[in-house]
C-alpha cells in the first residue's frame, strides 16, 4: 500500500490501480474505507508529506541537500504520534525532529491529539441535541470507529470558555423589545433529579434583528432573582428597554419597574395563545386560534373586550378556562393597545419566540436528564448558536416599526440613529 514519508509525490496512476483492484476483489468498502484501507493510508501519507515540507521550510534546505556547516541544525529522525482524524480514526504519524528540538509543526501541533475537523463534527452533533452516547453510536455507524464517551465529553467541555465569554459580552445600550421566557429541564443535584428553570432573554435590536442576550438557570424565581438578571444586563451595557414581554414570571414586573422604570411591561401574547391551546382538541385549534386573533389584533381596547365577549359566548361551553384566563390577565394584556399596529406586530410576532422555544425544548428533551448545570449551559448555548445563524434579516416591516418607536419613545433612541 502507498507510503510517502520521504517527500516524493504519490503516483496517481498507482492510486487508480489500487482502487480498481479493490473493486475486482469484490469488497471495495473494506479495502478503501476500512481500518487499514486506502483512504486512511493516503491521509497518513499526505499529512506526513506536509510535515516533511514544514521541516524543510524550518531548516531552509531539502532532505537530500548536504550543504551546511557541521554545527548547522539538521534532521534528527522521527517520533511517533497517534492522532484522531475527522472521522474518529486513529492515525499513527511519523513526526520529523530536528537536532535543536525547536521545530514547531503547524499541521499537527505539539500536544495536539485530534486533527482539525473532528472536534467541529462532534460539537455540531451535540448542538443539535444528540447525547454523548448518540454521537458515539453515530460515529460508529458512519465510520466504523469506536470513540470513547469521555473523549466526546472532553471535546464538548471545551465550549465552556466560549459560554463564559458569550454570557458576559457587551450588549447594545437600547433594545426596543425583549421577551423573557423560561423552560424546565431535569438536572442531577446532590444525587437527586430535580426540575430547574432555564431563563432566556430574547431581544430585537435597533436593526430589527433577533438576539439572545443571555441564559440563566435557577430552581426558584422571584423579584430578587430577576433584579439580579436585569442588573447584569445593565452592567453589560443595556441602559434602556422600551417594551418587556413576560409570561407571568414571578416577580418579573416588579423587578423591571425597579431596574428600568420607563419600560412598558406587557404579558406576552405568544404565551397567552400557547397556554390557551393546552387543552384544545386538534379539530378545534385552527378555528379557535382565528377567534383569539380577533382579540389581540383588535384596533382598540374596547374592540378587544367586545371580541373577548364574543369568544366567550362561542367557546365557553367547551373551553371555559380560556376566556377566564384572558379576563384574569386583562390588565397585563391591554398595554399594547396604547401602541400603533406596527409596534404591536413586533410585540406579538410568533416566529421570534417560537423558533427559539421549539429548538431549545427539542434539545432538552433529547438529553432528558442533565448531569450538571454546566451541561445545561453547554447544550443551550450551542443550540442558541445554531439558531442565531439564521437570524440574518431584520423582522418584516421593521423600518415602519422603527419610525413609530422613534415617535412613541421620543428622545430615548441613540443619537446615531
Amino acid at each position: 500500500m502507498p507510503r510517502d514519508t520521504s517527500g516524493t509525490v504519490f503516483d496517481i496512476t498507482l492510486m487508480d490501480q489500487l482502487i480498481k483492484d479493490a473493486y475486482k476483489k469484490g469488497h471495495p468498502k473494506e479495502t478503501i474505507l476500512g481500518e487499514n484501507g486506502l483512504l486512511k493510508q493516503l491521509t497518513k501519507a499526505l499529512v506526513e508529506h506536509c510535515l516533511e515540507a514544514e521541516m524543510e521550510g524550518h531548516l531552509g534546505y531539502g532532505k537530500s541537500d548536504r550543504a551546511g556547516k557541521s554545527d548547522e541544525n539538521r534532521r534528527n529522525g522521527h517520533s511517533k504520534k497517534t492522532v484522531t482524524n475527522e472521522h474518529g480514526e486513529e492515525l499513527t504519524l511519523g513526526i520529523p525532529r530536528d537536532r535543536n528540538a525547536d521545530f514547531e509543526p503547524q499541521l499537527v501541533k505539539k500536544h495536539q491529539i485530534r486533527m482539525e475537523g473532528f472536534d467541529e463534527k462532534v460539537i455540531a452533533m451535540y448542538a443539535r441535541g444528540m447525547t454523548v452516547r448518540d454521537i458515539q453510536a453515530q460515529l460508529k455507524e458512519l465510520y466504523g470507529t469506536d470513540v470513547s464517551p469521555q473523549l466526546i465529553s472532553n471535546i464538548t467541555d471545551a465550549v465552556h470558555e466560549q459560554v463564559k465569554a458569550w454570557q458576559t459580552r457587551p450588549l447594545d445600550t437600547v433594545y426596543p423589545v425583549i421577551w423573557f421566557d423560561a423552560l424546565v429541564v431535569k438536572v442531577r443535584d446532590n444525587h437527586r433529579v430535580i426540575n430547574k428553570a432555564v431563563y432566556l432573554a430574547l431581544a430585537v435590536n435597533l436593526e430589527g434583528q433577533k438576539e439572545l442576550l443571555g441564559i440563566w438557570i435557577s430552581e426558584n424565581e422571584g423579584a430578587k432573582f430577576w433584579l439580579g438578571i436585569l442588573t447584569e444586563l445593565k452592567n453589560r451595557g443595556v441602559q434602556d428597554i422600551f417594551i418587556a414581554c413576560v409570561d407571568g414570571l414571578t416577580g418579573m414586573p416588579e423587578a423591571i419597574q425597579s431596574a428600568y422604570p420607563k419600560t412598558w411591561v406587557q404579558l406576552c401574547i405568544v404565551h397567552m395563545v400557547r397556554n390557551s391551546l393546552k387543552y384544545v382538541s386538534w379539530k378545534d385549534r385552527k378555528e379557535l386560534v382565528s377567534d383569539l386573533k380577533t382579540i389581540y389584533r383588535a384596533v382598540t381596547e374596547n374592540q378587544a373586550e367586545t371580541a373577548l365577549d364574543a369568544f366567550a359566548k362561542k367557546w365557553d361551553k367547551q373551553y371555559p378556562a380560556i376566556s377566564k384566563s384572558w379576563r384574569t390577565h386583562w390588565s397585563q394584556i391591554i398595554p399594547m393597545f396604547a401602541f400603533p399596529d406596527a409596534i404591536r406586530k413586533v410585540m406579538y410576532t410568533t416566529n421570534a419566540v417560537e423558533s427559539v422555544n421549539m429548538t431549545l425544548r427539542k434539545v432538552s428533551r433529547n438529553h432528558r436528564i442533565f448531569p450538571t448545570d454546566d451541561a445545561v449551559f453547554k447544550v443551550m448555548y450551542l443550540a442558541a448558536e445554531n439558531i442565531s445563524k439564521k437570524w440574518t434579516m431584520p423582522l418584516r416591516d421593521w423600518r415602519a416599526a422603527m419610525t413609530h418607536f422613534a415617535i412613541e419613545f421620543e428622545g430615548r433612541l441613540p443619537s446615531r440613529l
